[in-house]
């Protein structure tokens, strides 16, 4: 019996993953963090006021203070029943590295004991060689360091029985080079505060830091255990490379937000429980438009910590689901022609007198200041969308973008009718030269216009890449599998980069005489002109919005290999440079990661199809083949007439040509594999792959194969179908 029938009778043994409740969400959130809470009970109040202006003003920890932090941490870490610690970190593959060393050491004397020193809480040498650097390492300059971040605190991770101390590092080569996400985030984030505290200054002057916050929410699918390790393509790619639509998939609408399944629902309190201890602030759970699809959303935080806790909570979900012999599907598109995962990613600022400011208030002042940071986002993605699109550019989410819920390649902004009118109303109503009587007119018509409260007054855009919700936008392109801290990295220097001009256009009016007020309504009114066929209110999946964006010059670039050239140009080197967030081999690095990745993504992908294509699709057409032939020759030695098997007949031609196809194409298939592999340039090979192998073969390879799956008999395909991964829980 083939694997796919032997998970189908075994889906009714599985185990309903029966969860224990932990009891109320406050009893045990954060348990497994090392708090400020926490530290305050392990800590010295030296150490510990030390470890507090680290926190919350970025101060440096000396090396005798890092000594005390480290041994409160152990301390804390052994009271749990640790017995070994890592630097967590996010090297540049995607996903998370550890490496595990324990408390036990040997003194000289050979005596045993516990030890965690304040130079392993700082520094750790993992091999910078090992991880994608793009050049900026080779084999023999091995060594890189990772180094403490102690913005985001400490936490333990369980595996089974086993509990390890995780401190959270930024990974840098030996020259300083950042070779992870998290380095050039928090780089981003601090150029972001000093700009926007600049600019909140012209309406509070108390304001002395802004912080970026994001919410993510993470879309996956959840399938059986069972039928996955049934599709090796799943298992290699994460996403399947065959398999005809079933005849339900999401046209009747039945799912979104539908009741739980059982299976999941246990699943999901697991995950949920688990994440909780981490401090991971979990709020939402619903299922999604497509079967076997589901979503997750925290309560909002700094971006730095969001980053960290939606990178942890991927590791906890996949870890988890193997508890309840269940796979989580966090790729983009695992199945063809229903929709695919994404994740919104919710950015807003926050400031330390605790104003949101994409929320307008309640007076005319904060109302201004609400459009100030409003307008700027806006120009931001105006001015650099090419550079934000290559932010989400990946080889998973090309088969995303575009389809179903998700949005175009084409970065616009949807801010709603009722802004657009605000928007259109300043940029209307605004001279050449105002006096007194219309600065106090634009102060009351500011006030009046854009109510405290802009929830209700603000549609979604589904088909929107970057959407304003009413205190704040929504980048909805990012993929599900993406680390956050890219896009996040981008958004927030474009944001410093503009607010930066913005002072400086706003400052060289009030040097010339102009008043504060009505100089920073000229500049408001002159980004609007600038940037407002960024503006898209209607249907982003539609073919007159394509065109419409080409007249209006708005790039659309729909392949990762071309739109990670952004990367790479003179307008992103001045942009990443001048915030100090990148040098120029820093780009050119990532840059070549990016473009390594997609080729050996899709790489994979084609020789996956041409595995199962071999092995797993022509045995069972072709001995379906052959039962047909044998029955036709029966029929006619049996003096029956034409029309006796003439049916069989249509059949079997039919299934011949498509098992003729699919051996012609992926032979010429690994042909064109040669040739791309053979070409000099990273650059040019991502190009070749993705239009020479993965535009001209996979589809077409996928349409035969599929076409095989609907005419051979159901007892002899050995993939499982997608009626069987989608709806079998």
């Amino acid at each position: 019996m083939s694997l796919r029938f032997n998970a189908i009778n075994n889906l009714s043994l599985d185990p309903k993953g029966l969860v224990e409740s932990a009891g109320k969400i406050t009893s045990y959130f954060g348990s497994n963090v090392f708090t400020l809470k926490t530290a305050r009970e392990f800590l010295s109040d030296e150490a510990y006021k030390s470890l507090l202006a680290s926190v919350k003003n970025s101060q440096k920890i000396d090396r005798n203070m890092a000594n005390q932090i480290a041994n409160g941490i152990r301390a804390w870490a052994e009271s749990k029943g640790v017995t070994h610690f890592t630097h967590w970190f996010q090297p540049l593959t995607g996903t998370t590295a550890e490496k595990h060393d324990s408390f036990f050491t040997l003194k000289g004397d050979g005596t045993p004991i516990e030890q965690f020193e304040g130079d392993a809480l700082i520094q750790q040498e993992p091999d910078a060689s090992s991880f994608p650097s793009g050049g900026l390492r080779a084999t023999f300059e091995a060594r890189g360091y990772t180094a403490w971040d102690p913005s985001s605190p400490a936490f333990i991770m369980e595996i089974g029985e086993g509990k390890t101390l995780c401190i959270p590092t930024i990974f840098v080569s030996y020259t300083g080079q950042s070779l992870d996400y998290k380095a050039p985030l928090m780089k981003a984030l601090e150029a972001l505060n000093k700009a926007a505290v600049d600019v909140c200054n012209y309406f509070d002057k108390t304001v002395t830091r802004v912080t970026p916050t994001l919410g993510w929410e993470q879309e996956y699918f959840v399938i059986d255990e069972g039928l996955y390790n049934a599709r090796p393509d799943l298992v290699m790619t994460g996403r399947t490379v065959f398999g005809h639509t079933s005849a339900k998939n999401q046209q009747l609408e039945d799912h979104y937000f539908g009741s739980i399944p059982e299976r999941v629902y246990a699943y999901m309190r697991d995950f949920e429980q688990e994440s909780y201890k981490l401090g991971i602030p979990l709020r939402t759970r619903h299922n999604e438009v497509a079967p076997a699809q589901f979503e997750c959303a925290p309560i909002y935080e700094e971006v730095n910590l969001a980053v960290d806790h939606n990178t942890l909570l991927m590791d906890v979900m996949t870890r988890v689901a193997s508890r309840h012999k269940l796979r989580v599907l966090l790729h983009e598109k695992p199945f063809a022609g229903i929709n695919g995962s994404g994740k919104h990613n919710n950015w807003s600022m926050a400031t330390d007198t605790g104003v949101n400011l994409l929320a307008p208030g309640k007076t005319p002042k904060t109302n201004l200041m609400f459009l100030t940071f409003f307008v700027n986002t806006i120009k931001a993605v105006h001015d650099y969308a090419d550079i934000l699109r290559s932010a989400i550019a990946s080889a998973p989410n090309d088969h995303r973008l575009g389809a179903n819920e998700a949005p175009p390649a084409i970065i616009s902004v949807f801010i709603g009718q009722y802004l657009s009118k605000v928007l259109n109303d300043v940029k209307e109503r605004v001279s050449d030269k105002m006096d007194e009587t219309d600065e106090s007119m634009l102060k009351i018509d500011i006030h009046k216009s854009i109510p405290e409260l802009l929830m209700d007054n603000t549609d979604r855009n589904r088909t929107s890449p970057f959407a304003f919700t009413g205190n704040k936008f929504e980048f909805r392109a990012v993929g599900s599998s993406a680390n956050c801290a890219n896009p996040m990295t981008v958004l927030n220097t474009i944001m410093a980069e503009t607010l930066k001009q913005f002072k400086k256009d706003v400052d060289g009016l009030i040097e010339k005489g102009e008043k504060k007020e009505i100089a920073i309504m000229h500049t408001i009114r002159q980004y609007i002109i600038d940037s407002e066929k960024v503006l898209f209110e209607g249907d982003g999946y539609s073919d007159a919005w394509e065109k419409e964006a080409e007249k209006r010059g708005l790039p659309n670039v729909k392949t990762t290999p071309l739109a990670l050239d952004a990367m790479v140009t003179d307008k992103s080197l001045r942009l990443f440079e001048s915030n100090k967030i990148y040098t120029h081999s820093e780009l050119e690095a990532r840059h070549e990661i990016e473009l390594e990745k997609y080729i050996k993504k899709v790489q994979i992908e084609s020789r996956i199809i041409g595995e199962l294509a071999t092995s797993h699709v022509l045995p069972p057409a072709i001995r379906y083949q052959t039962l047909l032939a044998n029955n036709i020759n029966g029929l006619k030695s049996a003096g029956l007439p034409e029309s006796a098997y003439s049916n069989q007949q249509q059949i079997l031609s039919k299934i011949s040509e498509h098992i003729s196809a699919v051996s012609d194409l992926v032979e010429k298939m690994i042909e064109a594999r040669k040739v791309c592999n053979n070409m000099d340039s990273t650059r040019t090979k991502a190009i070749a792959y993705q239009s020479q192998v993965k535009d001209v073969f996979f589809d077409p390879i996928r349409y035969h194969v599929d076409k095989l799956e609907l005419l051979v008999d159901d007892r002899e395909w050995y993939l499982p179908k997608y009626r069987e991964m989608l709806f079998l829980r």
